[in-house]
């Protein structure tokens, strides 16, 4: 199994800045693109072509592997979101029925008023996209905390610190879903 973290040159942390890994991403795979070598020999390209997948994947995966495995599968939504959960599904399902309505229209009056419509649906949905930015932007700064905690000397803390990594991750997992469902409606409505 390939070692992500070594791959792209990064400690073992639970915070990774993103942008930095990115431009290491970059970086590292730019040297490494097939395209690059496209006059070398089949052996030279096959490596770089493995490298580069190696790449793509290590910086896919970088929470996976330190956990040695996928995080566990969530049946149910914490209780603590299902108020915040029943709240997207719903405005999305209104936002879903309007646009459905909104498809149909043909005439040019009609789509205008449609039009004017739509935007106070977004409306309707950027608060709740603004409160799930607040709750990711807290999970951040969880996240940023437990990292500073994990270069302590304490190897048994380092469980307890990976199973409120994986709590995490379900929380960060949740709130960009419904992020993403909330985004793809408000690109919809916008034309």
């Amino acid at each position: 199994m390939t070692d992500c973290f070594a791959l792209l040159n990064e400690p073992r942390r639970p915070w990774i800045d993103p942008d930095l890994l990115k431009r290491k991403f970059l970086t590292l795979s730019a040297s490494a693109h097939p395209d690059r070598i496209h006059s070398a020999g089949e052996n030279e390209k096959s490596a770089s072509a493995k490298k580069f997948t190696d790449l793509n994947a290590s910086y896919n995966c970088l929470l996976e592997l330190e956990l040695g495995a996928k995080p566990k599968d969530i049946q149910q939504i914490p209780a603590a979101l299902a108020d915040l959960f029943a709240e997207v599904a719903n405005t999305c399902k209104s936002a879903d029925n309007f646009l459905s309505e909104k498809n149909k229209v043909t005439s040019p009056l009609l789509q205008v008023q449609m039009f004017e419509r739509a935007q106070e649906w977004i409306e309707k949905l950027n608060p709740i996209q603004k409160k799930l930015s607040g709750l990711r932007g807290q999970l951040t700064g969880e996240l940023k905390l437990l990292d500073e905690k994990w270069t302590g000397d304490n190897p048994e803390s380092r469980g307890d610190l990976l199973e409120k990594m994986e709590e995490l991750y379900r929380l960060f997992s949740y709130f960009n879903r419904w992020s993403n469902q909330i985004q793809e409606r408000s690109v919809q409505l916008s034309f």
